[in-house]
This record gives structure tokens, C-alpha cells and sequence, in this order.
């Protein structure tokens, strides 16, 4: 790539503004260094930005014009403000090259910019668009095995009728006259140092430096609409209620030709029928009938898996935790699965056939319980448990 500006942008030196503007855009988005495979998409990167910030300051574009590509850099290098020479260009290259030691034009002034920020030398990269944020809610199910989901989501795009320059091509357009179509301002302030000049963004034109007859109709001026754009996301296995997922560059686009926000996804996990989450752990309310905690037995329990086995010993109390290792939640970040705690809880039945009835009463007259049948027995049991 030609150092030369106009070469940087593959223009013609009688290139319009317009014409700048849409090339700059072209390359921006061939040569960032965050999408580009280009081995040397940083360097070319740096030049299409300063390509740009000359050739777009009408100022800095006369004196680019006047002196040529070696001659203005030579300028900018000894911190004189090339863009406000005037029609004598640069002094006649032949006195202090800082010229009167702050004026208004250049000088000092401009090397104050250029090291504390904001100057015309800098470097600075165009800032990323703005994250976004949406929700996704999975079940219990998809955070154990790791799920791909689709989602839509609305974020600003570039409006297709202005392609992003927030007028329609028709529209007539000026020179702004608050900045002389600079697309900038500036003030100086005296210090004991000197003159130090601060320059902002021109609010009237709103940088742009050009005022224009009409606003697009779709975006209202702003560049960008609403779009709903569909996505994958990769949900990892074991990922825990309220965490959030980053999907890189998917965010609103940024307004200076940078690299797009990013989109975060706020992860929530819908309650189960059947288990209660705790960190890696699961747990698990086993109904166990009352001959089955007394004689013990072999209960098959339901994991996220396959079914195991739960051996449980006679005498078995109501409240009573069996741990199971290993049958619980994947962990994120690490390797194995946390534990499965099954709580046992002994059903009392509502009803009882005859033969169960006198079953009951003659196992509680062996144990030496006076029973009142009429007082209700099953009531006492379940006052018991």
C-alpha cells in the first residue's frame, strides 16, 4: 500500500468528499485488524485512518495539496500544524519549525494535542460498538448436556437506503458553516505554559463538517435500524442459573468504523419437577412407604441420566440424606460432577383396606401401643413421621 493518502484510499486527488468518506468506510472494514486475515492489516489499518483524518479536514486536505506527501508529513512530525499554515505553507521551511511558540494556527498548541490526547497526530483506534444484553432461558436438561440454542435478537443495523450516512442520496448538502467543514472546533486557552488548544467534535454538523437538506426517512438521521437478527449460541455443559454467556462482535455496531459490541447472554434455568440445585449438586425427595423403611429395600432413583440403584437399610428414618457421588451436575470449569443427595421421605397412606387395617393394629399391639381405632390411628402415625 502507496503512502501516498489518495493511493491509501485507491482515490484520485480530485476525489469528493462524499467520495472519501465512502472509501474510507470500504477499507476500514477490509483492513481491521480484527477481521482481517491480512498479515499487515494493523500497518494498513493506521494509514486508512490517517488517510482519512487529512484528506476529510478541508484545511489539512489544501495544505496535503500544496506541499505533497513528504513535505506535510515532515510538518506533522515537528508538531506544526500543517492544516492551518496558510498560503505560506510551512514558513518558508526554513525558521523554527514551531512557528510563534502557541498561536491559534499551530505550534505549540498542537503538540500539547498530540501528548495529551485528542491532537491531530494521534493514533487513536475507533471505539467498538455498544455490548448488548438478552436473556436465554434453558431447561435443567440442557445445562447437564451442553446445548447449541437459536435465539433472535433486535440490535441496530446499518440502514440500507443511506448506507449508513443518515441522508438519502438525493439530498443536497453544504459546507457547515459553525466549523467551515472542519467537522471540529477549537478553543485555546492560555496556560503558564503557554497556549493550549482543546478541539471537539462540531455540534451543529455533529463531525460530519457537511450540512445536508434532508434526513433519511428510515433511520431519522441516525445511520442505523432496527434489526432482528437470528443467532447460535454454544451453551456449555454445567453452566449455573444466572451466569452469562459473551458472544464476541455480535453487539450494536460501532459509529466509527470499529469492531461491533459485543453480546452478552444472561443465562437462566427454569425450575424442575423433580430436582433442587446447589451449586454442582442435585437433590432428590425419595417416597418410601412404611414397611420399605422398616424392612429396608432397593429403590431405583431417577438422576439426569440413566436410573441407579439406592440401597436402603432397614430402619430408614423420615429426613434420612443417601449420597450418591458423582450423579449430579457437570462442573464448568473443572473436571468430574458433583453429588447427587437423595432425602428420604416416608408416605403415610390416606386409606387402608381391611386386611392392611388389622395388619397395622396388630403391629402396634405387639410393640405394646394401646390403639383407640376410633381416636384415629393413621393420624398418630403421621403425627409420628
Amino acid at each position: 500500500m502507496s503512502e501516498d493518502f489518495y493511493d491509501v484510499l485507491g482515490l484520485s486527488p480530485d476525489a469528493s468528499a462524499e467520495e472519501i468518506k465512502r472509501a474510507y468506510r470500504e477499507k476500514a472494514t477490509e483492513y481491521h485488524p480484527d477481521v482481517s486475515d491480512d498479515p499487515d492489516a494493523e500497518e494498513k489499518f493506521k494509514k486508512i485512518q490517517k488517510a482519512k483524518k487529512v484528506l476529510t479536514d478541508e484545511e489539512k486536505r489544501r495544505a496535503y495539496d500544496r506541499m505533497g506527501h513528504d513535505r506535510y508529513e515532515q510538518a506533522e512530525k515537528h508538531g506544526f500544524d500543517a492544516g492551518g499554515a496558510g498560503a505560506g505553507g510551512m514558513g518558508g521551511m526554513g525558521g523554527d519549525p514551531f512557528g510563534d511558540m502557541g498561536g491559534v494556527g499551530g505550534g505549540l498548541g498542537d503538540l500539547f494535542e498530540q501528548v495529551f490526547g485528542g491532537g491531530r497526530g494521534g493514533r487513536r483506534r475507533p471505539r467498538s460498538g455498544r455490548d448488548l444484553r438478552t436473556e436465554l432461558e434453558i431447561d435443567l436438561e440442557a445445562a447437564f448436556e451442553g446445548v447449541e440454542r437459536q435465539f433472535t435478537v433486535e440490535r441496530p443495523a446499518e440502514c440500507d437506503t443511506c448506507a449508513g450516512s443518515g441522508h438519502p442520496p438525493s439530498a443536497d448538502s453544504q459546507r457547515c458553516p459553525e466549523c467551515q467543514g472542519r467537522g471540529q472546533v477549537t478553543q485555546v486557552q492560555q496556560t503558564p505554559l503557554g497556549r493550549v488548544q482543546q478541539t471537539t467534535a462540531c455540534r451543529r454538523c455533529e463531525g460530519e463538517g457537511t450540512l445536508y437538506s434532508e434526513t433519511c426517512g428510515d433511520c431519522r438521521g441516525e445511520g442505523y435500524v432496527r434489526d432482528e437478527a437470528t443467532l447460535t449460541v454454544e451453551v456449555p455443559a454445567g453452566i449455573k442459573d444466572g451466569q452469562t454467556l459473551r458472544m464476541e462482535r455480535e453487539g450494536a455496531p460501532s459509529p466509527e468504523g470499529g469492531p461491533a459490541g459485543d453480546l452478552l447472554i444472561d443465562v437462566s434455568i427454569a425450575e424442575h419437577d423433580e430436582f433442587e440445585r446447589e451449586g454442582d449438586d442435585l437433590h432428590y425427595h425419595l417416597p418410601l412407604s412404611f414397611p420399605q423403611a422398616v424392612f429396608g429395600d432397593e429403590i431405583e432413583v431417577p438422576t439426569l441420566e440413566d436410573p441407579v440403584d439406592l440401597d436402603v437399610p432397614p430402619g430408614t428414618q423420615s429426613g434420612e440424606t443417601f449420597r450418591l457421588d458423582g450423579e449430579g451436575m457437570p462442573r464448568l470449569r473443572g473436571r468430574g460432577r458433583g453429588d447427587l443427595f437423595v432425602t428420604v421421605q416416608i408416605v403415610t397412606p390416606e386409606s387402608l383396606n381391611e386386611e392392611q387395617r388389622e395388619a397395622l393394629e396388630a403391629f402396634a399391639a405387639a410393640g405394646g401401643d394401646e390403639i383407640e381405632v376410633k381416636d384415629g390411628f393413621f393420624e398418630r402415625i403421621k403425627r409420628a413421621f
